[in-house]
């Protein structure tokens, strides 16, 4: 069934006004005292207008300075929903900047926002997500993410959120999960995403195979895939009707399979119809990943006895106008032809 999306409108009982600004350098630390007062409109006016400002990053690098996020730390906990949804806001904003990733990474706000991964309101916790995901594309953020320890409950997350949100934390996750995979195997990542695998969603199908491309990625990673019984699922997501899908299964395939207990497990699923077919489609996406994949099955005798009915098939590739394609369909003839 499909799922409402989050709206970001505010309450219908919230008086949207903007307060009033002086302009040039007195604007930003009358905010900032504006932030602590105890009258709850004069804190909204005080956030919409700060959601305004940081934009320029100028502004982002007054702010910091001038101590914004201590306080708005102090608002994530505020019992006002309009609250904490324009505060959640402000620092999804301010984390856009390169001086905002910094400063937040710096204050400690990624661990004070784990808080708010239990908020009833849907549009903080979805601003919340938003802010991890723009956090860890880049490696200081997701750096920053992974030592705020919000790995294993953002796997926990993963088991129940919204599925608009689901599709921000396997973002999150992929990015983090390139740097370091332990903490998310142990919470259990491998049992999750396999169940995500068969999600209606195609985004959430897509990421979800993303994310084990990248535990697959690691040496401990590929264990727990091989182990969790996830290769027989990514074969049968091969025949998926979304490029975007294919391409991520097959890159996580090709990843599990460097491993003999991969590729025997690739084999006993029957890996290889599939992803000949994806070979053979010329404008497939997958069609690299595939004949990476196909390579690796290759090295097992009964891999190469099936796939040496097929040479065909790899020598089409040979004239694909990608020259990655040409070069990996003449390793596989190589590798298909090869006699002990």
């Amino acid at each position: 069934m499909a799922q409402p999306r989050i709206s970001a409108y505010l309450p219908p009982d919230i008086d949207p006004t903007k307060a009033p600004l002086a302009f040039g350098r007195r604007a930003l630390p009358k905010l900032n005292e504006e932030l602590q007062s105890p009258e709850l409109l004069t804190q909204q006016r005080a956030l919409m207008a700060l959601c305004d400002l940081v934009h320029d990053p100028e502004k982002v690098y007054q702010a910091i300075a001038l101590g914004f996020l201590d306080n708005l730390k102090t608002l994530l906990v505020h019992h006002d929903q309009t609250v904490r949804q324009k505060t959640t806001e402000v620092l999804s904003i301010i984390a856009l900047h390169s001086i905002g990733r910094r400063g937040l990474i710096q204050n400690g706000v990624l661990s004070a926002l784990t808080g708010l991964l239990d908020d009833p309101v849907d549009i903080c916790r979805k601003n919340t997500h938003q802010i991890f995901d723009m956090m860890a594309k880049l490696p200081e953020g997701a750096g920053g993410v992974l030592r705020a320890g919000l790995i294993s409950p953002l796997v926990l997350k993963l088991k129940i959120e919204l599925d608009e949100i689901q599709e921000l934390i396997l973002d999150t996750l992929c990015n983090c999960l390139r740097v370091e995979v332990s903490e998310a195997l142990a919470a259990g990542a491998v049992t999750v995403l396999k169940e995500k695998l068969s999600h209606p969603s195609t985004a959430i199908r897509s990421k979800a195979a993303w994310v084990l491309l990248e535990i697959s990625s690691h040496a401990e990673g590929k264990i727990a895939v091989c182990k969790e019984g996830v290769i027989p699922v990514l074969v049968s997501l091969l025949e998926d009707t979304q490029p975007e899908v294919q391409v991520n299964t097959t890159g996580a395939l090709m990843f599990a399979a460097v491993t003999p207990q991969g590729r025997s497990s690739a084999m006993g699923a029957e890996g290889i119809p599939p992803l000949l077919k994806l070979v053979a489609e010329e404008t497939s996406k997958a069609r690299l990943n595939a004949i990476k994949t196909l390579t690796l099955l290759a090295e097992m005798p009964e891999g190469r006895q099936t796939l040496l009915d097929h040479r065909d098939t790899f020598q089409r590739c040979l004239d694909d106008p990608r020259e990655a394609v040409q070069r990996a369909a003449q390793i596989a003839i190589t590798v298909i032809e090869w006699k002990p």
